[in-house]
């Protein structure tokens, strides 16, 4: 259905986006926080349209890291909304970490979206003050130049975030090539007030970008992290599809060591 990125121009260039897709809730002004919170406990007849629109809009990319997913419970129509993304964008490769499990309820979840099959994926289960958050390592290749992918979701209080990052920092201080995305739940300003995930990994973000709210953005919350041996093209937000945030993408461009360990785009 959707072209692979990787086929089009340089070989070497992946197109990444990261979303918090908040169940599928269209949220557009901050009354509806009140308005609409019954659709996080019951089904909405639009919610199913709304994820054929995003699939659309999904299906540019190379890879995709969903945060605020449901895994398939009353709420979402009993729909695993990362697996009917993946079917809908023609994604070949797709995996659900479920972090916060209410049984018939809800099921919050992560989900990693992807062209090329990785050759492991791990769940982390983040520390924090609240069980329920977690984080997604995808690694494509094999060795020292094996490109590592995480999709996070971190916690609301600043306590929270300071544990999460730590555990993150023990994971990806040893790692080359290393891609960080989703909504970190901090600004620029308080992602670089601590002090061993920024100034002990070789992780730069990518230009910030005010992605909070998604209909009067004010706050950077959403972010796409590199490690230095990753050179990126310009980041874009793209337009408010729904949720209260705003998808991110970038593309970036490998370094040849780490794209020949890439079957996929060794290929090319």
């Amino acid at each position: 259905m959707h072209a692979r990125a990787i086929h089009k121009g340089r070989a070497d260039t992946l197109r990444l986006l990261t979303y918090n897709l908040q169940v599928g809730i269209h949220t557009s002004a901050y009354h509806h926080y009140i308005t609409r919170s019954w659709q996080h406990l019951l089904p909405h007849a639009k919610r199913q349209g709304r994820l054929d629109l995003l699939g659309e809009v999904l299906g540019r990319f190379d890879i995709v890291g969903l945060q605020e997913v449901d895994g398939g419970s009353f709420r979402s129509g009993n729909v695993n909304q990362v697996e009917y993304l993946a079917h809908r964008a023609g994604f070949p490769f797709h995996y659900q970490q479920l972090n916060r499990n209410l049984g018939r309820v809800a099921q919050h979840s992560n989900g990693l979206l992807s062209r090329m099959s990785p050759n492991q994926v791990e769940e982390h289960r983040l520390p924090g003050t609240l069980p329920g958050r977690g984080a997604i390592h995808a690694r494509y290749g094999e060795g020292p130049d094996a490109l590592h992918v995480f999709v996070a979701h971190l916690a609301l209080s600043h306590r929270g975030r300071v544990r999460q990052l730590d555990y993150l920092s023990e994971i990806i201080t040893p790692l080359k090539h290393v891609v960080v995305m989703g909504d970190l739940n901090c600004t620029p300003d308080q992602l670089n007030a601590h002090s061993r995930f920024c100034t002990s990994l070789p992780l730069h973000p990518v230009r910030p970008l005010l992605s909070y709210p998604s209909w009067q953005p004010s706050r950077a919350l959403d972010h796409i992290l590199l490690s230095s041996s990753l050179e990126a093209g310009e980041i874009m937000a793209l337009d408010p599809l729904t949720s209260d945030h705003l998808p991110l993408a970038v593309d970036i461009h490998l370094p040849d060591a780490c794209r020949q360990t890439i079957p996929a785009l060794s290929d090319q």
